[in-house]
């Protein structure tokens, strides 16, 4: 969207006009239930809570100063409405490890043929299961870091922007939050392996 035509429907929206609300953030819904669907690991929530954002998006755009893009501003929303509800629902545990969140994983070992067989399926599966359960293990920060970065491929300073930490500090914390997830994975792959030579 070019910015002059951002910029009239900004003020558009801030007026109370829906069709111009709607038609500037419209392209931007798929990429915040991403980040909605891996930051609460079910896909309901992540729809419900993805409305949420708009909604909230909606109620504050007069509020909204434009010295960022509309995208970073939703998805600054979208990380803000997830973190509240981890914390709403800390003790809530069902998550769903059917759901297809981490299909776009590159795994470079694949079949030839364009539809894996059934053990490819099972250690995609396995694969899954695993960076899910370590997703759930890691705190909410380090978590999101992680899917910031490593799941939507959001830059060092864009992902400044919607945490509001210097590019720095955002540096260490992917850091950190990397080196979380493989000790979860390293640790999960030798529970795997000790429970297999029982």
């Amino acid at each position: 969207m070019r910015l002059e035509n951002e910029n009239i429907l900004l003020t558009k929206a801030r007026d109370g006009n829906i069709q111009a609300f709607e038609e500037l953030t419209g392209s931007f819904y798929s990429r915040v239930y991403n980040i909605c669907c891996r930051m609460l690991n079910n896909p309901e929530d992540a729809g419900e809570q993805a409305q949420e954002v708009f909604i909230k998006a909606f109620r504050y755009i007069k509020a909204f100063k434009g010295n960022c893009s509309v995208s970073t501003w939703l998805y600054r929303i979208a990380t803000n409405v997830c973190l509240d509800y981890l914390r709403k629902n800390k003790n809530r545990k069902d998550i769903s490890l059917e759901q297809n969140v981490y299909d776009d994983i590159k795994v470079k070992d694949m079949l030839i043929s364009s539809s894996p067989g059934p053990e490819k399926l099972a250690e995609l599966n396995a694969q899954r299961k695993a960076i899910n359960d370590a997703l759930s293990a890691m705190g909410e920060k380090s978590r999101l870091i992680i899917i910031l970065r490593d799941f939507n491929g959001f830059s060092y300073d864009e992902i400044a922007e919607i945490t509001q930490a210097p590019v720095g500090t955002v540096k260490s914390r992917i850091s950190r939050a990397r080196a979380e997830l493989r000790d979860l994975l390293c640790e999960d792959k030798e529970h795997l392996f000790t429970d297999y030579v029982k």
